[in-house]
């Protein structure tokens, strides 16, 4: 289960940002350099705005995968050889991975300062795989109630081609006071 109980952060304990250092999709904004190396804002989830765009996700797990968001509904990565499983394919952990953290990235903006939430089930259906190139993974909230959300998720490929469809439920609840992990 994803729980974001800590603090007000973003998907898997990211470092503090409260929702009034989220831009209007619950995203901090870093600077990052484009092609000619001029300074632009880029969204980053969950993280205050001086974190650096340098490196990848908003943890060690979404870090290691190579995750980067778009937006707080779009998150995509690049297939390393790293993510390939013995059978020589993109491993399902991956992108169910990729699929719980953009529910979890999309849901977040639209909570208050007193909730927190956890995904409940996911339930995914692999229609192709992958081995090279970009995937992106696109989320779209269906329901939120008081305590509860539906999401709906599809990850394609860059050439399209649509790999993975999902949807899942997760629970909304109170904040609660915790001590905090150093």
């Amino acid at each position: 289960m994803n729980d974001i109980s800590d603090n007000k952060s973003g998907p898997a304990g990211t470092p503090e940002t409260s929702a009034k250092g989220r831009d209007q999709g619950g995203l901090a904004t870093a600077s990052e350099a484009d092609a000619e190396g001029q300074s632009k804002s880029v969204a980053v989830p969950g993280e205050s705005s001086r974190r650096s765009v340098d490196r990848f996700g908003i943890d060690g797990v979404s870090g290691f995968m190579g995750m980067r968001w778009d937006s707080a509904d779009t998150v995509r990565l690049e297939i390393r050889p790293e993510l390939i499983n013995a059978g020589g394919l993109l491993s399902g952990v991956v992108t169910y991975a990729l699929v719980d953290y953009c529910m979890g990235s999309t849901l977040w903006p639209h909570t208050t300062e007193d909730e927190h939430i956890a995904t409940l089930n996911i339930s995914i259906n692999y229609i192709q795989t992958a081995t090279e190139g970009e995937i992106v993974c696109k989320t779209e909230l269906d329901r939120r109630n008081r305590t509860n959300a539906v999401l709906r998720s599809e990850v394609r490929h860059e050439d399209s081609r649509l790999l993975v469809s999902a949807i899942g439920s997760y629970a909304i609840f109170p904040a609660r006071k915790r001590p905090r992990v150093p």
